[in-house]
């Protein structure tokens, strides 16, 4: 009941009057069934936009820091994020992070949508980073569709750092549902794991226009912070250009649509 109240009355509205998003390929989202949405991660309101466009409802992983901050503004973060249906995960991996999937599994099988950014966290420079392979689990694990989906031009709203997002036209883009039943049974296997992974990081660096970097996200951000982030684009130079280890394809950021009345959601 929270959910759809944010969603239609409280803040749903304020966010179409404000940031005008365009859509392209809602009809690739399955219309009942369980399904995974993998998007990539460009600032913390990529959790807002993605449910405002749907028909369904789907909850998000995201970060345990959510959960446990202190004093009024903590608690009313938390509040909210138990509200819209967030699950916290302790990204320090292991039993925590499992738990986490584990939930989500439980949601696939009950037929509804999940969320998740297989990068792992934001991305700290616009570009597309090597994808965990928890959502290779997931998809294996419960045989739902994996979704791609691209967001567009949210870290021009919201650039890291930015605590509230400005006014700035925003895109999503969501491409066919990639199937891996054939790998079904197989999800210990580090190997199909990897590649799963790497597919569907390839779609999503097909759908954003997104450069992509084969090194985690949280590497590069630890990177940044200790004042090594030159050194390590210069290293990752010689890197994989695509996921996989394939060249590249020739892609470019989608804009809005011209038909400018249409393209908003309504």
């Amino acid at each position: 009941m929270f959910y759809w109240f944010m969603k239609r009355v409280l803040v749903g509205p304020l966010l179409k009057v404000l940031f005008r998003p365009w859509v392209r390929g809602i009809e690739n989202v399955p219309a009942e069934g369980g399904a995974i949405l993998a998007s990539n991660h460009l600032a913390v309101v990529d959790s807002f936009f993605l449910p405002l466009v749907l028909n369904r409802e789907i909850v998000f992983i995201g970060k345990n820091e959510y959960f446990t901050g202190a004093g009024i503004k903590g608690r009313l973060t938390a509040g909210f994020m138990r509200g819209v249906g967030t699950i916290p995960v302790d990204r320090s991996g292991g039993r925590a992070s499992e738990a986490a999937l584990r939930t989500g599994l439980r949601r696939l099988g009950e037929g509804k949508l999940f969320g998740i950014y297989p990068e792992g966290t934001r991305s700290p420079d616009g570009r597309l980073y090597r994808g965990k392979t928890g959502v290779a689990r997931l998809a294996l694990e419960s045989g739902a569709p994996v979704v791609p989906v691209a967001m567009i031009d949210t870290d021009r709203a919201q650039p890291i750092g930015q605590r509230l997002p400005k006014p700035t036209r925003i895109g999503i883009v969501i491409g066919e549902p990639l199937d891996f039943t054939r790998y079904a049974g197989m999800e210990n296997d580090r190997f199909i794991l990897r590649a799963v992974t790497d597919e569907i990081m390839y779609a999503l660096m097909s759908l954003s226009g997104q450069e992509y970097v084969d090194v985690y996200a949280a590497t590069q951000k630890a990177r940044i912070a200790t004042g090594h982030a030159e050194a390590a684009s210069s290293q990752d130079a010689g890197a994989a250009t695509a996921p996989g280890g394939r060249p590249a394809p020739e892609v470019h950021v989608p804009v809005p649509p011209e038909d400018d009345a249409g393209a908003s959601v309504g």
